[in-house]
């Protein structure tokens, strides 16, 4: 048996005093294709027994907490865009929350609807890349293509609302950066209409495959205990039988107003976080129809002159309104000291703004509290005792984007 000893570049396996190495030391990693990202797993195993992961992280690192130190407090969204590159709106609304939360701004109706529809289209897509990627990842490889078409259709829909298909940056501190287009409702209702039917096809080419059931069933187990101890969230902690989201029991953004289940399971395997994923994308669907049907009329920003910027049209006419666009994009608006903690329910788990304010125009600090950062630490404890080839189904049973646990 081998013990692992950090290095200031890479971790070398070190043997236990007075006993004979018979494991073996594997890379896995950092350009393995099923790692999704630049991900290193130090693999020790028995034959093909694993006996030890230990994730080697950092090949990925951006810096970008620090900088956005060194940005106004609107300049910041864009760079949230880059944490979690399939879920973007969702780290959009995240910040823009914690700053609203210290400007003790109050966001109209509207613009809040029209941040949780998007935002449960983000989950949408977010779970599409991952039911297609994992499903390939372990051979299933047609239903890659069949989510990758939905998911070209909303992301279609984010270019329409704001512009980018992937670095979104609609949303802003204090509303929305823009009228949604007139159509954008009508083109979102007749996706809505086909993606239920659409999910019973994933389905169906899914549960009638012995080999996808035979490699995600009975593995990668976690128990409930263990995922509360480990940070875990989201559908992993779900499907290891606890029942916390967010939405429901912390709500924000006007979440409180809809109606969902929140699926879980008992399972606590690879299995178990595929169901609740599947489920989650049903919610999800009726979640946005329940925000067409009631979307409310009104603004979609805040009356807050000196950090919303003015319409364009009064620009024109009002030179107050000039003076305001000119002086909050050069100078940026100053926030009140103190700090803020905003958490959301985000496709991967509980992701988290810590945004501290020194009564500046930039924020002291801002820290993110990364889902798959927290639940990476839980790969150990699913894979002791599995199969190497489970490491596989078990990594993408987490969802990974390294984006977010590199930052």
């Amino acid at each position: 048996m081998t013990e692992f000893v950090a290095t200031s570049t890479l971790l070398t396996p070190r043997p236990t005093e007075g006993s004979k190495d018979t494991t073996m030391i594997v890379n896995m990693g950092p350009q393995h294709p099923s790692t999704h990202g630049v991900l290193r797993l130090v693999v020790e195993i028995d034959g093909e027994t694993v006996l030890k992961v230990v994730p080697d992280i950092g090949y990925l690192h951006t810096g970008i907490e620090k900088t956005c130190e060194a940005k106004f407090y609107q300049q910041v969204v864009p760079m949230t865009d880059r944490i979690d590159y399939l879920s973007p709106m969702s780290n959009n609304l995240c910040y823009c929350l914690a700053v609203e939360k210290l400007l003790e701004i109050e966001i109209p109706q509207r613009a809040q609807w029209i941040r949780v529809l998007l935002n449960e289209l983000t989950r949408l897509n977010s779970h599409l890349v991952w039911l297609g990627t994992h499903a390939m990842d372990i051979g299933a490889l047609t239903v890659f293509l069949y989510t990758f078409r939905e998911r070209e259709e909303i992301l279609r829909i984010f270019e329409h609302v704001s512009g980018q298909r992937m670095m979104t940056s609609y949303f802003r501190v204090g509303g929305l950066a823009l009228e949604p287009p007139l159509d954008l409702f009508d083109r979102i209702q007749k996706f809505l209409n086909i993606l239920p039917e659409r999910i019973d096809e994933y389905q169906n080419l899914l549960m009638g495959n012995p080999i996808w059931i035979h490699r995600i069933k009975g593995i990668g187990y976690l128990s409930a205990a263990d995922a509360i101890a480990l940070g875990v969230t989201g559908p992993p902690l779900r499907a290891s039988g606890v029942d916390w989201d967010l939405r429901r029991d912390m709500p924000y953004s006007g979440y409180e107003k809809f109606q969902f289940k929140v699926p879980t399971s008992t399972e606590g395997d690879v299995w178990a976080r595929y169901m609740v994923r599947v489920e989650e994308m049903r919610e999800s669907v009726k979640i946005c129809q329940q925000a067409l049907d009631g979307m409310p009329e009104g603004d979609i920003k805040a009356d807050a002159p000196k950090v919303v910027l003015p319409d364009r049209e009064k620009m024109k006419t009002q030179m107050e309104s000039l003076i305001y666009h000119f002086k909050i994009v050069t100078e940026g608006f100053p926030v009140p000291a103190g700090e803020v903690y905003q958490a959301i329910e985000s496709p991967r788990g509980e992701m988290g703004y810590y945004v501290v304010s020194d009564g500046t125009a930039k924020p002291y600090r801002v820290h993110m509290r990364n889902p798959t950062f927290a639940t990476l630490q839980a790969l150990q404890t699913m894979c002791a005792g599995r199969l190497i080839a489970d490491v596989v189904a078990v990594i993408g049973s987490i969802d990974i984007v390294l984006g977010e646990i590199d930052r």
